[in-house]
């Protein structure tokens, strides 16, 4: 079992930068792949950056280049940082991870509750 708990969002204007927190329990089998997975209001949610052992990264082309993701090992975190932010990244966040390899995930099997972004023009 896994405990993701996610921190960080936050209501920002167009062209500012927040940095995303996931807290995981314990790193094991079942965190082999991890990512962030985003649902804006009215759309189906959808996986955006990825990570897995070696740290090969994965993203989605419409956060390529201005988000990133990483993972330190040591503090058990999962990071995301978001710069260059549009208010079409508004949205809930989501930490996630499965026990198979990544690619650009598009299913999970351990979701965080989830945080909040608001990116106001």
């Amino acid at each position: 079992q896994v405990t993701l708990l996610e921190s960080g969002g936050d209501s920002v204007q167009t062209g500012g930068s927040l940095r995303l927190s996931c807290a995981v329990s314990a790193f094991s089998h079942s965190t082999y792949c991890m990512g962030w997975f985003r649902q804006a209001p009215g759309k189906g949610r959808e996986g955006i950056a990825a990570i897995q052992p070696g740290h090969s990264t994965y993203y989605a082309d419409s956060v390529k280049g201005r988000f990133t993701i990483s993972l330190d090992n040591a503090k058990n975190t999962l990071y995301l940082e978001m710069n260059s932010l549009k208010p079409e990244d508004t949205a809930m966040y989501y930490c996630a991870s499965r026990s198979t390899t990544c690619g650009l995930m598009n299913w999970a099997e351990y979701w965080g509750q989830g945080t909040l972004v608001t990116v106001s023009s």
